[in-house]
């Protein structure tokens, strides 16, 4: 088997190394947008949460920067349903709940941790998701420890077994990890996360 490092170096000579930068490259243009465009991020990161991103991807397309921001919680959570997501009354109660920090992109913008900021304020987001918000307004040094990351991590003995539940402590020391493998390759959290997700599934999401 090829190790994780050699599967990376593979993948950067592929043509996915463009679409990676592409995405990456989107994150950034976000980091630049409004308050809104970043509720809507936060959303859709509440809505990934146990559940799968692509229909999460739907459900924002769908009800859009307005849906999120605007409409009561029987509509939200009737367009989650309808999309077939999971939890569809939690989440549209999180989704609800987080428009008391619509500002969100001023907020974070004056917190020295901002994932630890999330995590404590924003219903639905643990270290994973807030990770995954992060990332995709353009931060770049905070690792999205999911189901995927971890299965490649073990599959390359990086890790002896996928722990549950993952709490902070179990959750930083796989992001040290994460960032052994950056350093080694001279890649941020941000786009080794992508590279390691196509890896995995043979995808480029967000």
């Amino acid at each position: 088997m090829k190790s994780i490092i050699q599967q990376i170096k593979q993948v950067k000579n592929s043509e996915t190394a463009q679409i990676i930068e592409k995405r990456l490259k989107q994150f950034k243009e976000l980091n630049k947008k409004s308050n809104e465009d970043w509720f809507s991020e936060l959303c859709f990161c509440i809505l990934t949460a146990n559940s799968k991103a692509k229909t999460a991807l739907n459900i924002q397309k769908e009800l859009g920067k307005d849906g999120f921001l605007c409409h009561p919680q029987k509509k939200v959570c009737e367009c989650i349903k309808r999309n077939k997501h999971r939890f569809h009354n939690n989440k549209s109660k999180f989704i609800v709940l987080a428009r008391s920090n619509k500002n969100i992109k001023d907020i974070l913008k004056n917190e020295n941790d901002p994932r630890e900021w999330l995590v404590k304020n924003i219903k639905g987001l643990g270290f994973k998701e807030s990770s995954h918000f992060l990332r995709n307004v353009g931060y770049e040094d905070y690792a999205i420890v999911d189901r995927h990351i971890l299965n490649v991590l073990k599959n390359n003995n990086i890790i002896k077994e996928i722990p549950k539940p993952i709490n902070k402590k179990t959750y930083l020391s796989i992001e040290d990890k994460l960032k052994e493998i950056g350093k080694k390759i001279n890649m941020n959290q941000a786009k080794l996360d992508l590279y390691l997700w196509y890896i995995k599934t043979g995808e480029v999401l967000k």
